[in-house]
């Protein structure tokens, strides 16, 4: 792959509505001279798989890209379980979002009160990525912005690929800041931590991690939000049913956008301003710190090299956020 030529990416998602995933995979769709969006496939963490599914087709036919094939994946963790989830709770204290594990069997149609025309397609989610790294080994960069289950499937399956991945870049954890649903955890990797410490142990080649030290810094606030809304496109009228109530509400109140910055760096690696190499282990044990991402001591065996993005040129972000999401 030359650098002149688009990333061929693998987005695998937890879904939303609009706020994060869903306007990350748009950022990046409207970016095909950056990113070449293999496809799409869908793991259980925001949202169950089937839900999740629903926000995401809804998405693929906003933007006009029906032609992106979309996968359904694990619909649970390797290990945790609601009832796990509220033994830790009990013992410890409060976890404040557990995502699928409060939602029903019921699948909601998204904005608009219709399902898309366009359907999943019949491979599950990990024989689709196996196919893919298999098609163009070296080349295809996995893009997780929700739990690591399906991605640990992969690798339980077939070890073997994990060197021919080109790359990981993820969306989670926290390594020098406070967990966002527990002190100690970020949720995507609170959500099915096992899966997030055999993919990093699996062999890939360079990982890339975005977690709360980065995503933190660019909060959208109802000034940003106004601005691109009054576009009054369909993707900004999703947009305003998502996030518009809060802003009703509380004026003063702000979003977090943790896989937008994620792709905005795919799409431009300086809005990036600071990152550091540093052995990442996760915390698999049950216990309040189930979830963590922490930095090991040298020699600690658990610890694997990631690239840890630290900080970013928010104003960068912001514009180039604004110009994909407002895009005709």
């Amino acid at each position: 792959m030359s650098v002149s030529e688009p990333e061929p990416i693998v987005y695998d998602t937890d879904s939303a509505i609009f706020n994060d995933d869903a306007a990350a995979l748009a950022m990046l769709l409207r970016r095909p001279d950056r990113v070449d969006v293999l496809g799409v496939t869908v793991v259980a963490g925001n949202h169950t798989v089937p839900q999740g599914a629903e926000h995401m087709l809804h998405l693929l036919e906003l933007v006009g890209a029906e032609d992106v094939p979309l996968h359904l994946g694990a619909h649970a963790p390797l290990v945790n379980t609601p009832e796990r989830a509220a033994r830790q709770e009990a013992r410890w204290g409060p976890i404040s979002f557990k995502g699928a594990f409060d939602e029903g069997p019921d699948v909601r149609p998204p904005h608009g009160g219709r399902f898309a025309a366009v359907r999943p397609r019949p491979a599950d989610a990990a024989s689709f990525i196996i196919d893919a790294i298999e098609s163009r080994p070296d080349e295809v960069t996995l893009v997780a912005v929700g739990p690591m289950t399906n991605l640990a499937h992969v690798f339980r399956t077939r070890p073997d690929l994990a060197p021919r991945v080109r790359r990981l870049v993820f969306m989670g954890g926290a390594a020098r800041v406070p967990g966002n649903v527990t002190p100690a955890a970020e949720f995507n990797l609170w959500f099915d931590p096992d899966a997030a410490d055999e993919v990093l142990r699996a062999g890939v080649p360079e990982m890339v991690m975005f977690g709360l030290d980065i995503t933190n810094h660019a909060p959208v606030r109802k000034t940003l939000f106004d601005r691109i809304v009054a576009a009054d496109t369909p993707l900004t009228r999703l947009m305003q049913h998502h996030m518009g109530p809060r802003y009703a509400r509380d004026p003063a109140a702000t979003y977090y956008v943790w896989d937008c910055i994620t792709a905005a760096w795919l799409i431009d690696p300086s809005v990036a301003t600071v990152s550091e190499t540093l052995p990442i282990a996760v915390e698999t044990a049950f216990g309040p710190a189930c979830g963590a991402t922490t930095v090991t001591d040298p020699g600690d065996p658990r610890g694997r090299p990631v690239e840890v993005m630290l900080d970013l040129d928010v104003g960068a972000f912001y514009e180039l956020y604004s110009e994909l999401l407002t895009a005709p």
